[in-house]
């Protein structure tokens, strides 16, 4: 169906329209369909079939991960456990099977209350994801050699983490409407496949995506709730809080906005406060380690430490690192209020999730995960996402490589220092360049695929198609039109200026 889309009128059409088709907008998704026999033809019978997008991206998300874990079957069967290098030259590295035994599942020590022995006194992990390990343990076989028992251990977390990945994807298929067919970017994310059963982010990362779907629905409590329970699983989440403020403020929504904040906060100190109370030297090793913790894998800091006669002290990182992401929050809360249209919500949480990873001064590899969901629904575009996975695939191989290099001893198999601090250029090129087509977006609508289709803002929830109330600069003008057109030659309308002002 084409027609004028204006944006005050998308949550009530939104039901109206057909679902948009990935192989019509997008020249690299038509040219991968002929894979299994091309674009969907016009006539084609929509929603007569069992194979609903919902269930096909999902079963997509499953083989994905499936072959995630053959990837780590090197390790599985021996790498794990013999040989300094093994698990570094086969790429397969894991924390799981290492920390069954080196955090005490295997002693049956508590987290957070028991002490363990060695240099890491405590549980380093937030309170939810240690409930998740906690739980893994019990499901893990306590009989046979500590080898036999790390294997299972792994292998009972990797079925939890796919139980998260699915959870994922069908939050992000389901959080545009009309356009269900993006989670297969997030179905197909080759550097998700390779880092999922890494470390324990997916869970973070499915309560992340279920919270995003609440708020699309405009169920602005449960989102808070969800959102505090995911950043009781890992820091990343409240973070997503800044970008609402701002967007609840430019469209004058405090109301649902502190419905948000509320519910995220009782959640988090449901799950947090009774350790706090009862174990807080253990609760806090999260919070200890992550100042104390130097510069480390990943990040731009390494790069200038190895290169550096006099590297700077952890004390002057965390500082600068503090300094430079809250630059970056400000510029983000300018983008959003001198914006010629409101930015979708989308757009700014990947922006501020991507500054937080670009910033930090350690980069793991799973981090990927935190961005592939939401760079699905701030930039579905094939082309981008593909050329970013890649950088991201390369850095999974040199971070492996370049370890296998330092453990190697006098072999030196593997990247040497140099090679390792090219692939994390290619990690740090490839974030900014999607970065700088979110923003270039947020400026041109009409180049946004979201945007393009007619909508205005599908994950936004009550932000959708919601009039300003408070804007910067050149945004305070009455109507702003798109260059884009719709197919019968309407120009597509954003959202103006509210009645109560407050443009300056």
């Amino acid at each position: 169906m084409c027609g004028m889309a204006s944006a005050e009128s998308t949550q009530a059409s939104v039901h109206e329209r057909e679902p948009v088709r990935p192989t019509k907008e997008d020249e690299v998704a038509a040219a991968g369909s002929e894979l299994i026999g091309g674009p969907l033809g016009r006539r084609a019978l929509l929603g007569s079939s069992w194979w609903t997008p919902v269930r096909v991206i999902a079963l997509v998300a499953i083989g994905m991960f499936a072959l995630g874990l053959v990837q780590k079957a090197p390790c599985y069967n021996g790498a794990w456990f013999f040989g300094a290098s093994s698990q570094y030259t086969h790429a397969c590295y894991s924390d799981i099977p290492h920390l069954y035994q080196g955090r005490g599942f295997a002693d049956g020590l508590v987290p957070y209350f028991d002490r363990l022995p060695g240099d890491m006194q405590y549980l380093e992990y937030p309170v939810l994801t240690g409930v998740f390990m906690e739980v893994a343990s019990w499901l893990t076989p306590g009989s046979g050699t500590i080898q036999d028992q790390e294997q299972w251990y792994w292998m009972v977390n990797a079925g939890m983490l796919m139980v998260c990945a699915a959870v994922i994807v069908v939050c992000v298929t389901r959080t545009h409407a009309r356009r269900p067919w993006d989670g297969l970017l997030v179905a197909l994310a080759p550097a998700a496949a390779l880092t999922a059963t890494i470390n324990w982010d997916l869970l973070a990362v499915a309560l992340t995506a279920a919270a995003m779907l609440m708020w699309s629905r405009g169920r602005s409590l449960a989102f808070g709730v969800l959102l505090g329970l995911a950043t009781a699983a890992k820091l990343y989440p409240f973070l997503l809080l800044g970008p609402l403020m701002v967007l609840c403020w430019r469209a004058g929504r405090w109301r649902e906005f502190g419905k948000a904040l509320g519910g995220a906060i009782v959640a988090w100190v449901v799950v947090n406060g009774p350790v706090m109370l009862f174990a807080f030297e253990g609760w806090s090793k999260f919070y200890t380690f992550s100042q104390e913790r130097g510069v480390d894998f990943g990040s731009f800091w390494l790069i200038m430490a190895q290169n550096s006669d006099d590297p700077l002290s952890t004390d002057t990182v965390n500082t600068l690192a503090t300094l430079l992401m809250l630059v970056c929050c400000a510029a983000v809360a300018a983008l959003a209020l001198i914006a010629p249209r409101r930015p979708r919500f989308a757009q700014l949480v990947f922006l501020i999730v991507a500054a937080f990873i670009l910033t930090n001064k350690v980069y793991s590899p799973q981090y990927v995960l935190w961005l592939v969901p939401l760079a699905a629904l701030a930039r579905p575009k094939w082309r981008d996402f593909l050329i970013w996975q890649a950088c991201e695939v390369a850095y999974f191989l040199g971070i492996w490589l370049y370890l296998a290099y330092t453990t190697s001893g006098d072999a030196h198999k593997g990247l040497p220092t140099d090679g390792y601090h090219w692939a994390i250029g290619l990690h740090l090129l490839g974030t900014l360049y999607l970065c700088v087509m979110v923003v270039r977006d947020i400026f041109m609508p009409d180049r946004d695929p979201v945007r393009r289709s007619g909508d205005d803002d599908p994950s936004g929830g009550v932000l959708d198609g919601a009039e300003d109330v408070f804007v910067l600069g050149p945004a305070a003008r009455p109507r702003q039109h798109v260059a884009h057109a719709q197919c019968d030659g309407a120009p597509v309308e954003w959202g103006r200026p509210g009645p109560t002002g407050g443009s300056l």
